[in-house]
């Protein structure tokens, strides 16, 4: 019987190792899997590259993994939030190393990786210090920016409502990044309000199928 439910966050995130690429969803708050952080914290791995919205807030588990210096790299869109003091401080010293991109093109190469696409064209951030060393070219007369697709080994994501093969709807605003990056990534683990019987989410409401699920944590 196909069952991806695990009984805690720690236990669906054993097998992270250090170096690991790793997809947060979340915008602000909303969509933003705060127990699985935790259980990473937890964990231990390091060297890590964290690809997410923003930098995470100091009170959070995201502040901590700056703070114990376990965060090698960091791509996002908003690297400078209030109260993110913490990275801030990393990356003058040194400790982190940033890839700022815009929020579309993050979103859309993370897409591309998803879909299994090699890279697109977008005319945003061309003639910028973001698209140096980047190849560009001009299409029917304007200039674009070839971006790479963006996977991860391990995407940890929020959802409401989830079945045990890992079919999951969001909650308004929390769906944000959270469909995307499970397409992108070989392991995705997600937290869930709730998990009802196979059978009882309507099919067309079903936003993340579980083709791209393969752990399912309920918090509470």
């Amino acid at each position: 019987m196909l069952n991806k439910i695990l009984e805690t966050c720690g236990a669906a995130l054993e097998d992270v190792k250090d170096g690991a690429t790793i997809m947060i969803s979340g915008f602000g708050r909303a969509g933003l899997p705060s127990q699985l952080i935790d259980a990473l914290v937890a964990q231990g791995a390091r060297d890590l590259t964290i690809v997410s919205n923003n930098s995470g807030s100091d009170d959070s588990g995201f502040g901590a993994l700056i703070r114990q210096k376990r965060v090698r790299k960091l791509i996002c869109s908003f690297p400078r939030l209030a109260g993110a003091t913490l990275f801030d401080a990393a990356y003058r010293a040194g400790d982190v190393e940033l890839e700022v991109v815009p929020q579309g093109t993050l979103v859309e190469r993370i897409r591309a990786a998803g879909a299994g696409i090699g890279g697109f064209y977008t005319p945003t951030a061309y003639g910028t210090k973001l698209a140096e060393g980047k190849e560009s070219r001009k299409i029917d007369g304007q200039n674009y920016v070839f971006e790479l697709p963006l996977e991860a080994d391990f995407a940890l994501v929020k959802a409401y409502r989830a079945d045990r093969w890992g079919n999951m709807t969001y909650r308004m605003s929390g769906r944000n990044f959270g469909p995307v990056m499970a397409s992108a990534a070989t392991t995705t683990v997600a937290q869930v309000n709730e998990i009802v019987p196979l059978g009882t989410l309507d099919p067309e409401a079903v936003v993340t199928p579980g083709i791209f699920v393969q752990r399912v944590v309920q918090v509470s």
